[in-house]
């Protein structure tokens, strides 16, 4: 069941990543057409300005993440042995260098993993998740967050915030050509394409979000089933996502810039929506029981 669900993640995950290069082409063809009655030189501009962005973000992206939520790295196994060595087993079996280890001073159950790949990966928790959950539910969520590493999940969040930000950037210009060209030089434009271009530089970004966040929510799936294969035991993960969701404290570390990064939503909202981080706990806890 769970490898079914692993290979129809990654089929979606392709098409979101897919569609998302798309956009990007599209914005940059509709930013050089209000402008010029050009799309070529557009889709160029826009496909160089994703790949410099993209690069940049990766490269820079390393350490940020736990400096930003305050995260102590332990560095031996005689400082919090139980999650040194659960850590240590589960990345032997995922075949994946030994991630570094963080802990978040925080009473609020949770933890998140980063790195753009396994021999640059790092994985946090709080106090809170080792001291609430049983041994068997730490390790649920332990093997979630090395299979985030081992996925390459961190690598695809980082493009995906690059290519967002990348199309804000393109709209923000495509804005910026329309008003102050006041609609001149039309001559050369077709005015369904020019309605179609406008509404692209219009809606884009919005789309590229929801997006965003749908790539978030589908690679939780993805890692929940990943860290069963781990540990074959969905009913500690599932305990462990039910315990952590009833609790409703939030990390007071996280924003929301790093809260798609956590295993269950940080920020504690109480409504799900397009615009939520994680899948609704319910529907998660509901695929690991079917496993």
């Amino acid at each position: 069941m769970f490898y079914t669900q692993i290979a129809r993640n990654k089929r979606n995950t392709v098409f979101l990543v897919c569609l998302f290069i798309v956009i990007v082409l599209g914005i940059g063809s509709a930013v050089t057409y209000v402008r010029a009655g050009d799309y070529i030189s557009g889709a160029i501009f826009a496909g160089v300005i994703a790949t410099v962005y993209t690069i940049f973000m990766i490269t820079t992206s390393t350490n940020v993440v736990m400096r930003m939520n305050h995260a102590r790295e332990i560095t031996s196994s005689t400082d919090q042995a139980f999650l040194w060595h659960t850590v240590e087993g589960l990345s032997i079996a995922a075949r994946i260098p030994m991630p570094r280890i963080y802990i978040i001073d925080d009473p609020s159950p949770n933890a998140f993993a980063t790195g753009i790949s396994p021999k640059s990966g790092a994985v946090a928790v709080t106090t809170g998740l080792m001291n609430r959950l049983n041994r068997e539910e730490i390790e649920g969520v332990l093997a979630h967050e090395v299979a985030h590493i081992r996925n390459y999940d961190i690598r695809l969040s980082t493009i995906a915030v690059a290519l967002v930000s990348a199309i804000a950037i393109l709209s923000d210009i495509g804005m910026r050509f329309f008003i102050f060209s006041g609609g001149r030089n039309n001559n050369n434009k077709h005015p369904l394409i020019m309605i179609i271009a406008l509404l692209l530089v219009l809606l884009a970004p919005i789309i590229a979000v929801v997006m965003q966040l749908a790539i978030s929510r589908n690679r939780e799936y993805l890692a929940d089933a990943s860290a069963v294969e781990l540990t074959r035991n969905p009913e500690a993960l599932a305990t462990a996502l039910e315990r952590i969701t009833d609790t409703h404290t939030p990390v007071e570390e996280a924003s929301s810039s790093t809260a798609s990064l956590y295993f269950a939503d940080p920020l504690k909202k109480k409504a799900a929506s397009l615009f939520s981080t994680h899948p609704p706990a319910d529907e998660r806890v509901r695929r690991l029981r079917q496993m």
